[in-house]
């Protein structure tokens, strides 16, 4: 019988690690339950970046070099759509340049935004958007209702305003401080997979950003005390290594948000809900500090730099609460 898998996601470092997943185990087996708090409207399409990134990562087309959107890629209509940013009324979200989509990568947006207009659950659709690129994982989104990931920021002119996750990550490139993290409709929504969890072998919470991307997920109501329930068999990728983010801005805003930016940060905020935190050789010295945390800890090499580092770290991960 295939043992099931069930891998809590954000983005790249999620989209990685099941990439790797997928190549050490039956793929049937394994349901990436994926972060859609970043999702929202760009250019009149509804844009699910964590999801596609899962997508196109497994399928082997994402774009190893940026870590998001699909290879072989050109611009043409972004750079069309600019002509328009000197007509725009003030106030209008229309003419957006600031977050680039791809022309092979419209195709996807297309199809969603289309798909939602018709009445299609995001459940659905985003299945049948993983069918059509033949991957065997089930990928579904943590709910079907919209849940919007909010920044207070200090932004450049010393104001202090509340922006979406895109424009403080895209627009912004996360350089400016954050005071506060809302997920404006989370209690709200119903997580469309505690069934998952409840059938999994095992849980993984992938190496993803846990304030924006694995935070959303937990504002869920019942994904907590699911979790808990089964914490023995729940594990974590720290995506802290040697006190830093290997991409974007997660050790940055675990310090500004008043959490320690290291592996035992990690293990203080997942201790309530999972047993097990994978770290990195480079944090082995921490594996005490991490255990007074009441968490069993695993060295491992967790930076995913080809598919057969990959593999093993999925490997070390599920065996280690096996």
């Amino acid at each position: 019988m295939t043992s099931k898998y069930t891998v809590i996601a954000g983005g790249v470092g999620a989209a990685r690690f099941l990439r790797g997943l997928a190549a050490a185990v039956d793929p049937s087996g394994i349901t990436a339950v994926v972060n859609t708090g970043d999702d929202g409207w760009i250019n009149g399409l509804w844009v699910s970046p964590d999801l596609d990134t899962v997508t196109y990562t497994v399928s082997g087309a994402i774009d190893g070099e940026r870590g998001w959107g699909l290879g072989d890629e050109s611009w043409r209509v972004m750079e069309s759509v600019g002509r328009y940013a000197t007509v725009r009324p003030e106030g209008s979200s229309a003419a957006n340049t600031w977050f680039n989509l791809g022309d092979r990568d419209l195709a996807t947006h297309l199809y969603r935004t289309a798909r939602l207009r018709e009445g299609a659950s995001l459940t659905a659709l985003t299945d049948e958007i993983r069918r059509a690129w033949n991957l065997s994982l089930r990928i579904v989104p943590m709910c079907d209702e919209p849940v919007a990931t909010l920044v207070d920021i200090v932004d450049t002119d010393g104001s202090q305003r509340r922006v979406s996750f895109q424009e403080y990550f895209v627009q912004r490139r996360h350089a400016v401080p954050v005071r506060a993290v809302h997920f404006d409709g989370a209690t709200e929504a119903v997580p469309a997979f505690l069934a998952e969890v409840a059938a999994a072998d095992c849980v993984v919470i992938a190496p993803s950003n846990p304030i924006v991307s694995i935070g959303p997920i937990r504002a869920l109501a019942g994904v907590d005390a699911a979790l808990a329930a089964r914490r023995d068999s729940v594990v974590a990728i720290s995506p802290i290594i040697a006190g830093a983010a290997l991409k974007g801005p997660a050790d940055r805003m675990l310090v500004e948000l008043g959490h320690e930016a290291s592996v035992v940060g990690v293990a203080r905020l997942y201790a309530p809900i999972c047993s097990t935190l994978v770290i990195d050789r480079r944090d082995a010295d921490s594996v005490a500090r991490v255990e007074a945390e009441g968490m069993r800890c695993v060295v491992a090499d967790t930076i995913m730099s080809s598919p057969d580092v990959a593999r093993a770290l999925a490997l070390t991960t599920i065996g280690a609460v096996a």
